[in-house]
Formats: C-alpha cells, structure tokens, sequence
C-alpha cells in the first residue's frame, strides 16, 4: 500500500483540500503533499492525527476492502445530516429490518 496515494484518496472522497486536511491534522501543507507525492513517509504518530482529521482509525486507513470503503463513505455521510435526519434514518433502517 502507498500511505500517500491512500490519503490522497480518503481527503479526495471526503472533499478536503491538502490546505485543510493538513490545518485538521496539525502539519504543515508542505508536509501534507510530500506525504502524498511519495516524497516523505509519516511517522505512526502524524499518520495518527491524519487519520483523525479524515474521521477514520488507523486499522481503517490499512484496511482497503470494497466493504470498509463504503462503511466509511456511510458514516460521514451520516455524519454530515442533521440531526432530525439521522433520527429518521435510523428510524427507516428499524422498520427495513422488520420486514
């Protein structure tokens, strides 16, 4: 697995720039995108406070199955409803699981 194509691919989807992924994180931009072009490798420790910048752990950041990809889209999506919306998706998803 390349580390840098992999955040690339999570900030993309999550639709943050290197500028803010990088302000969430607490790292330079600079450092962000050499991460990302190859050009440095992060230590477990900054690769951690990406990983919580972009809302994930870091067992889900190794993990690339097609499954964990969409657990993720799902979750922040949930994430970014309101909270009337969440209580209507979880209700929806009560009465799914009853028929």
């Amino acid at each position: 697995m390349e580390v840098g194509k992999r955040i690339a691919e999570l900030r993309s989807k999550r639709g943050l720039t290197t500028t803010r992924l990088a302000y969430l994180a607490g790292i330079s931009q600079s450092y962000l995108r050499d991460i990302e072009l190859g050009n440095k490798n992060p230590t477990i420790e900054i690769l951690s406070y990406i990983c919580s910048a972009l809302e994930i752990s870091l067992r889900d950041f190794f993990t690339e199955t097609a499954s964990a990809t969409i657990s993720e889209e799902l979750l922040y999506a949930i994430r970014l409803l309101s909270f009337p919306e969440q209580q209507k998706l979880a209700d929806l998803i009560k009465e799914m699981k009853r028929n």
